[in-house]
């Protein structure tokens, strides 16, 4: 679609920060991209990898919650980067019930997440 750009990213590189405002997602046309999260200790842990195929940063574009961790490539990947006026353009045309779901979702993993984390995971 016309909202959507490619952009490529190196190793190392961060596409996006804990507690930054999210406003758009990404999916990964080619490469690895890390989800990173910081721990008590202040240290990186790995929430998980997201290859191609996969889509990353939508949460925040569903709940409009700052971003709950990091994303960063591992490596080169490019990026299609999917704008929040694109992802609601999307979302308008689902069911309200599926809305309801995602909704629902996110706030789950959300609280997971945390919870985890604070365990020690």
């Amino acid at each position: 679609s016309k909202f959507i750009e490619r952009k490529v990213f190196y190793p190392g590189q961060k596409v996006f920060a804990e507690g930054e405002e999210g406003n758009r997602a990404y999916l990964v046309e080619k490469g690895e991209v890390e989800i990173v999260k910081k721990n008590e200790d202040g240290e990186d842990r790995v929430l998980g990898i997201i290859s191609q195929g996969g889509i990353f940063g939508e949460m925040a574009l569903i709940d409009n919650q700052p971003r709950m961790a990091s994303a960063r490539v591992a490596s080169e990947s490019t990026l299609s980067i999917i704008p929040r006026a694109a992802f609601e353009e999307k979302l308008r045309h689902a069911a309200p019930f599926l809305r309801a779901l995602l909704s629902i979702f996110v706030r789950n993993i959300r609280a997971l997440t945390t919870e985890k984390l604070k365990r020690g995971g």
